[in-house]
């Protein structure tokens, strides 16, 4: 008897692209050496002042349109006090009463189809520190760099009934928020990071079981493995007549399990109220408006559009929008050379695996989509070959240069002129009597290894086709 269904909610925290924090103007920049990006209102000294940052407020917005949600046009901030080591202030600015939107919804696909998954709210609210443990002294340290970084706190309705589900979401949240400008969702970095509150019971029981939080996963695959094992680990205390205490867990990604962390806190327990230094706040109409006509095309606008409209084949198109940075090279790419097919061909074959060879993450790569429009015009127009375009190309993503000037000043420019392609040849044919008289007599393989000849002795700048006819041409005379 393991017949049973997993019910699954999700709080997911999304550091927000501002270049201050959310109450003051430290820099959010990420690596900073630890205490460097702290003031005396991140780090809670006694008589400062939060100030808003009216930037997070335009973000929260865009999130909110994004996901289908109701913006709540009067909402204010709320105290949530408790103790923790890396909290200096012992409480946290976040929104309970009013929060800045609600009631939205995302669409996502999996191997089952399409589902719906419904988001209860978001809200605005501060980091917390980090604790960075030493294992060679036992010590534990405090970085105050992250306390005050803005945060979104996307909770969802408890709609996911799999891990595939879960990721699919999370997949479709980080592709929203990148594409909004709001988020890097760099999971590695911590400006993603999600809360998963999990339950078991009967399938078909209507009423939830017992759930448990596994707190601050950091990655895909950690939350598959980690949905997995506590449904078993539920399961089978569920079967051996015990009960599943409600509480925060903490998933070990090496030893690949979970562990108590504490009980489970209620809203109660953190003894909410208004924060009484920072005023309401009041969307308008017109702010509202304003940002609704400022909205991005979102990756399933762009993929439609690129089938439907640029003839690309949906997995180019998929692979393509699943980055806004491979989106902003692609559509550069595509006004220099009105190409889109063969921009996608290129990107698919030869940037992607430069990324690759050079572990750089799509996202984090320095590259100028205009470049790699000009090396496919050079190419399409016979200023050079294939094979120089991808030297040129992996020149441009290495070092940055300027794809034409390094074809001028490395000789690259690729011959197409007869009369300069002619002399050479006939000097290949002169060498190569044997090849040639066999393939005057029939063997007419032996054409290609003259092509070879011919493109070795022309130091590979020759223009293929124009070799093919000039040997064409001149053999043909000698029969």
């Amino acid at each position: 008897m393991r017949d049973y269904e997993m019910v699954i909610g999700l709080e997911v925290h999304c550091e927000l692209s501002t270049e201050s924090k959310i109450f003051c103007g430290c820099s959010t920049k990420f690596g900073g050496a630890p205490n460097t990006h702290v003031c005396e209102v991140c780090s809670g000294m006694p008589g400062t002042l939060p100030q808003l940052n009216q930037k997070v407020v335009e973000f929260a917005v865009k999130a909110g349109l994004a996901l289908n949600c109701e913006i709540t046009r009067k909402n204010k901030f709320d105290r949530k006090n408790y103790f923790y080591p890396d909290l200096p202030k012992a409480y946290q600015i976040s929104q309970l009463y009013f929060p800045i939107c609600r009631n939205g919804h995302v669409d996502i696909k999996t191997s089952e189809g399409t589902k719906s998954i419904g988001i209860h709210e978001i809200h605005m609210e501060e980091d917390a520190g980090k604790l960075v443990h030493d294992p060679a002294t036992g010590m534990t340290m405090v970085d105050f760099n992250r306390c005050g970084v803005p945060l979104l706190e996307i909770v969802s309705e408890p709609d996911f009934r799999s891990a595939e589900e879960v990721t699919a979401y999370l997949a479709k949240l980080r592709d929203t928020m990148q594409y909004l400008g709001v988020s890097d969702c760099k999971m590695q970095e911590g400006s993603m990071r999600a809360d998963v509150n999990l339950s078991v019971r009967p399938r078909g029981q209507k009423e939830f079981g017992t759930r448990t939080e596994m707190k601050n996963i950091a990655s895909f695959k950690a939350i598959e493995r980690a949905i997995e094992y506590e449904r078993e680990r539920q399961i089978d205390l569920i079967e051996a007549g015990d009960k599943v205490v409600q509480e925060t867990r903490r998933w070990d990604d090496e030893k690949e399990y979970t562990y108590a962390m504490r009980s489970k806190e209620n809203a109660q327990d953190y003894k909410y109220y208004p924060d009484p230094d920072l005023m309401p706040i009041e969307i308008s109409d017109e702010y509202l408006n304003e940002i609704k006509a400022g909205l991005p095309e979102f990756a399933d606008q762009k993929k439609a559009r690129y089938v439907e409209q640029l003839g690309l084949p949906e997995y180019d198109a998929d692979i393509i929008t699943g980055s806004p940075a491979l989106v902003k090279v692609f559509e550069t790419a595509c006004e220099v050379t009105d190409a889109p097919k063969e921009v996608s061909n290129w990107l698919m074959t030869d940037l992607l695996k430069l990324c690759k060879d050079a572990a750089v993450a799509v996202d984090d790569m320095k590259f100028d989509g205009k470049a790699l429009g000009v090396i496919i015009k050079m190419v399409q127009d016979g200023k050079i070959n294939r094979k120089s375009g991808r030297k040129v190309l992996e020149e441009v993503f290495m070092n940055g240069v300027d794809p034409e000037t390094y074809v001028k000043e490395n000789g690259m420019a690729q011959v197409s002129d007869a009369s300069a392609i002619e002399p050479v040849i006939k000097e290949v044919l002169d060498a190569n009597p044997g090849p040639v008289s066999e393939y005057l007599a029939g063997k007419e393989k032996n054409f290609q290894f003259l092509v070879g000849q011919s493109m070795r002795a022309l130091k590979g700048k020759a223009d293929p086709q124009a070799v093919r006819t000039t040997l064409e041409k001149l053999l043909g005379e000698m029969k």
